[in-house]
């Protein structure tokens, strides 16, 4: 029996590098709101929800929620395309979906905007929940939407385990409590995620499967 019946996947750093099409997409959007991006540290909002992103800069809602929307138009249109799986990601699906694995995304992404990334890269077939963010404040941290995924009846008296690259997914499992994998080939650092004592640090994909299947 493997160590898990169910796992939550982050999506960003996790099971796609989509950091071009983030990056790309953050500059235009502060261009659009007068910010010059060549002055900020886009790496650190590759994970974190948007709204608070973008509140790190602006102080009035309506200009941060202006920010998300220009975010998202021009995600739609361009980001969402300049992404791919990492190497080895498929192959972990694969593996997980054919051991009888209950597979489900809890990203900080809109579920809405992840649906049509995984069709085009090929990995929607493997989830059976797919998990994100609202497109409105009511689902819009990590804790919020693990908290929403673990209301689907078919996750009841699993041994679920949420797998994330960045302090958030750290965060929003332990909040949950659920044990978390940490991946150290996505946007997290190794100082980042220790502190928070995941049950495994997978240096790729291959290992993390190594350690969901390990008999118990």
């Amino acid at each position: 029996m493997p160590r898990y019946d169910a796992v939550l996947f982050d999506v960003d750093g996790t099971l796609l590098h989509s950091r071009p099409g983030i990056e790309h997409t953050f500059s235009y959007a502060f261009r659009q709101m007068g910010l010059d991006p060549a002055g900020i540290d886009i790496s650190r909002y590759l994970g974190p929800p948007l709204r608070w992103s973008f509140a790190q800069h602006f102080t009035a809602e309506a200009d941060v929620e202006r920010a998300v929307n220009l975010y998202r138009e021009r995600y739609a249109e361009v980001g969402m395309h300049e992404c791919t799986p990492y190497a080895g990601v498929k192959e972990l699906l694969e593996r997980l979906y054919n051991a009888g694995i209950l597979l489900a995304t809890a990203t900080s992404k809109p579920r809405d905007v992840v649906l049509p990334i995984l069709e085009e890269q090929g990995l929607r077939r493997y989830f059976a929940i797919v998990g994100g963010a609202s497109m409105d404040k009511s689902v819009d941290t990590k804790t919020a939407v693990i908290r929403k995924d673990l209301e689907d009846p078919r996750l009841d008296g699993k041994r679920i385990l949420m797998v994330g690259d960045r302090r958030d997914d750290m965060q929003g499992a332990a909040d949950c409590n659920l044990p978390a994998a940490a991946v150290l080939y996505g946007y997290g650092s190794r100082e980042e995620l220790e502190p928070w004592h995941p049950v495994t640090m997978a240096p790729d994909p291959a290992a993390l499967g190594d350690f969901i299947l390990q008999p118990v």
